[in-house]
């Protein structure tokens, strides 16, 4: 009766990357599973990345969980990562995270770059959009602001 509610979990697996461990799982929300309004990404990050350097923003709630990738050892962290949150030269705040932590990003908050600048310990991190699908609007150097479907680690396509 409620079978059309259960899904595998789809996986990416990103060959041309040497800074996270493949395949890892990525769901796309309503193209995965229609109606969906919510989408997850999951990537076990294993050495120094700048990983994203466009500042970008959602059109739903974004929240960024960063943990240690040692499971079930999750709180066994060694790293750091810079994050801004605020788009740079207007409201840009500059975070150094160096535990486990948990960061909202609202609708229309303009994020990144996110650089993991020390790896000692492999760090997980899940991305979850509260949209229908991982879209991000990006800032360009002619001011315009470009709509962008994730693919996988560094890859998007124009929309």
């Amino acid at each position: 009766m409620f079978e059309n509610l259960v899904f595998p979990f789809p996986e990416v697996n990103d060959e041309k990357s040497d800074f996270t461990i493949n395949p890892h799982p990525y769901f796309r929300g309503a193209p995965d599973v229609e109606g969906s309004k919510f989408t997850a990404i999951y990537e076990t990050i294993t050495k120094p990345v700048f990983a994203e350097r466009s500042p970008r923003f959602h059109n739903g709630d974004l929240y960024l969980i960063f943990l240690a990738g040692n499971f079930p050892h999750v709180f066994d962290w060694d790293a750091e990562i810079d994050l801004s949150i605020g788009l740079y030269g207007e409201d840009e705040e500059r975070y150094t995270i160096t535990q486990p932590t948990i960061i909202r990003i609202p609708a229309g908050v303009w994020y990144c770059p996110m650089n993991f600048r020390v790896v000692n310990k492999p760090v997980m991190v899940e991305a979850f959009l509260m949209d229908e699908e991982f879209v991000g609007y990006f800032n360009s150097p002619t001011a315009q602001k470009l709509k962008m479907r994730y693919i996988e680690p560094g890859r998007w396509e124009m929309l």
